[in-house]
C-alpha cells in the first residue's frame, strides 16, 4: 500500500512539474523589450587588386597589399598570388580606404580611394627604384630659373657694365 502510495505521489510531481515548465517564464512581459537589438553589418564591397610590373606587364607575385581604413585603427594585410592578385570583400561602401603596396626591389606603392561600388577592380603597376637624389649633382630641370621671376634677395642683382 506504501509502495502504490509513493508511486501516486511521486507520479503527482512529475506532473506539476511538467505542467510548471511548459508555461513560459514572463507571460506578462514584452519580449520586444528585452535584450541587444540586432543591428546588421553594414554593405561590403569586394576590391580586387592586380599588381603589375610597370616595365612589361608580368604579374608581382609575394606582394604585400595592404589596406589601412582612413580613420580607423588596424589594418588588413594580403599576398598577392602567382597571377599578381589580391581580393578582399570585408571593407564597408561608404568608407574611404588607403592603400600600399610593398613589393621586393619595387617602389613602395601609395594611394587613397573612396569605396562607392560593391565590386572595384584596381590596376597597379610597380616601378624600379629611381635614383638618389643628390645635392652634389647638377639638376637642370629644377634649376632652370624664370626669366622674368625676380632676383632672389639673397643675391644681389648684377646688371653687366657697358662697353
Amino acid at each position: 500500500m506504501v509502495r502504490k502510495s509513493l508511486f501516486r505521489l511521486s507520479l503527482f510531481v512529475a506532473l506539476c512539474g511538467l505542467l510548471l515548465t511548459s508555461f513560459p517564464a514572463g507571460a506578462g512581459q514584452d519580449n520586444h523589450k528585452r535584450g541587444r537589438k540586432y543591428k546588421s553589418p553594414p554593405p561590403t564591397s569586394r576590391i580586387e587588386i592586380t599588381v603589375l610590373r610597370d616595365v612589361n606587364g608580368k604579374p608581382v607575385e609575394n606582394a604585400a597589399v595592404i589596406f589601412h581604413l582612413v580613420g580607423d585603427k588596424g589594418n588588413m594585410e594580403l599576398k598577392s598570388n602567382e597571377d599578381g592578385k589580391a581580393a578582399i570583400d570585408v571593407l564597408p561602401m561608404g568608407s574611404e580606404v588607403r592603400l600600399q603596396i610593398i613589393a621586393k626591389g619595387f617602389q613602395t606603392y601609395g594611394d587613397d580611394f573612396k569605396i562607392d561600388k560593391d565590386a572595384m577592380a584596381i590596376e597597379v603597376r610597380m616601378k624600379r627604384p629611381g635614383e638618389q637624389y643628390s645635392i652634389y649633382k647638377s639638376h637642370p630641370e629644377a634649376a632652370a630659373p624664370d626669366k622674368d621671376a625676380p632676383p632672389a634677395k639673397d643675391k644681389p642683382a648684377t646688371t653687366p657694365a657697358p662697353r
